[in-house]
């Protein structure tokens, strides 16, 4: 299910019959034809187990089912959104960040510190985002909130690329992330800024990089 782009702020798609796709409540800015929207319990695409995984990691960001003939306007916040199709891989991104996304992507949850042990732990705390992110896996499309707009950056075997962990929105593909300091110990006392670390990413994929360091 393919979204088109209104302008950097909206997105529109079309919803047929015997098809779904998922939202964040509040979401939805306008629709046309007879659609249905009703709040989630089953986790998404990926059942009980994605439920759960939610409730782990301690998500508020309900998501809304969305059926029937007619196209959505989706929007939140005032926020740029990025779309990204993906071809049978898999999208890690933050739930609060998840606009809209084809009900056919198979959804669930990853411990981040499985990537990178204490490091990916501490990631958690530096950003402020939990331990947990949410993965999107399969053939479908999926519309990302961002402040100041995104850039894709490729991710190639030998060339890992280093994001601010503040600026990071997403990464798809066969990628690993550790955080690694910028500065040493001494230079970084007193700093609150996450240029303090660096999210270093390396294998074969891409990085979606917002074009600011604020939360959403």
């Amino acid at each position: 299910m393919p979204f088109v782009e209104i302008n950097s702020r909206m997105v529109e798609a079309t919803v047929a019959p015997g098809q779904k796709m998922f939202s964040q409540r509040g979401a939805m800015l306008a629709y046309k034809g007879d659609v249905t929207f009703t709040p989630n319990i089953q986790g998404g695409q990926g059942g009980i187990a994605s439920m759960i995984g939610r409730r782990v990691a301690g998500e508020a960001t309900p998501l809304m089912t969305v059926e029937g003939s007619g196209t959505v306007m989706f929007g939140h916040g005032g926020h740029h959104i990025q779309v990204i199709n993906l071809a049978g891989d898999t999208l890690y991104v933050e739930a609060d960040r998840l606009l809209a996304f084809d009900g056919t992507l198979q959804q669930g949850t990853m411990f981040m510190g499985s990537q990178g042990g204490v490091m990916g732990m501490v990631r958690g705390q530096v950003t402020g985002q939990g331990l947990f992110t949410t993965t999107l896996k399969g053939h479908g499309a999926v519309a990302v909130m961002a402040h100041g707009g995104v850039i894709e950056l490729p991710i190639t075997p030998g060339r890992a690329v280093h994001v601010d962990p503040q600026a990071y929105v997403a990464h798809h593909g066969d990628v690993r992330n550790k955080l690694s300091t910028a500065l040493g110990w001494r230079d970084m006392v007193g700093r609150g800024s996450g240029e303090a670390f660096q999210l270093e990413l390396s294998g074969s994929g891409a990085v979606y990089v917002q074009a600011s360091e604020e939360k959403l």
